[in-house]
């Protein structure tokens, strides 16, 4: 008896399901003949282009332009930092800060929480091929033994070592060959 039970669930299950799959996708574009309405067809340089309504709607609504703008608001925080002094162990603008410590205060600022480790550091978020770099990003060097937060144009802001303050660095050179990869972060 218990089979048949199943057989029931089973056919009951396939024939909801059923008008979801007969129907077209919302969002999903439709293989549509030349005579269709609301399409207009243009030519451009001999082939045909339909066109295609603008998405409308408010940016910040989308999740691209909002991480965009989270990654750009993390570096904005950062620059206030600029010309404070390299504390090896520091965490704060009071006491100077070492590479750690500095991204963890400008991080911490925007509710994530990190390690004052870059080690640690490196093993949070998600990871970011270098071709892929955005503002806000982690940048990591030296086998992940540095850690800066990355501003754009291959450029990124530390804290990187002792007699230096925080100041903007170019992924060139010694950083260059150096470079060890990178980490994500969402808003928190």
């Amino acid at each position: 008896m218990r089979p048949i039970r199943l057989l029931i669930l089973l056919l009951a299950i396939s024939i909801a399901l059923l008008p979801a799959l007969l129907r077209p996708h919302a969002g999903r574009a439709q293989d549509r003949g030349p005579s269709d309405r609301g399409h207009h067809r243009h030519t451009i340089r001999g082939h045909h282009a339909r066109h295609v309504p603008r998405r409308r709607g408010h940016p910040h609504l989308h999740g691209t332009t909002r991480r965009h703008e989270f990654g750009r608001r993390v570096v904005d925080y950062a620059r206030h930092f600029l010309g404070v002094r390299y504390s090896w162990g520091g965490s704060s603008p009071r006491t100077g800060f070492d590479c750690s410590g500095f991204v963890r205060f400008v991080y911490g600022h925007f509710g994530i929480g990190l390690p004052h480790s870059s080690f640690g550091d490196l093993v949070r978020g998600h990871t970011v091929s270098r071709r892929w770099l955005r503002a806000g990003d982690l940048v990591f060097f030296a086998g992940a033994s540095h850690v800066g937060i990355y501003v754009g144009g291959g450029r990124f802001i530390d804290a990187p070592h002792t007699g230096a303050v925080v100041h903007i660095s170019s992924m060139q050179g010694w950083y260059g060959s150096s470079y060890y990869g990178a980490r994500r972060f969402r808003h928190a």
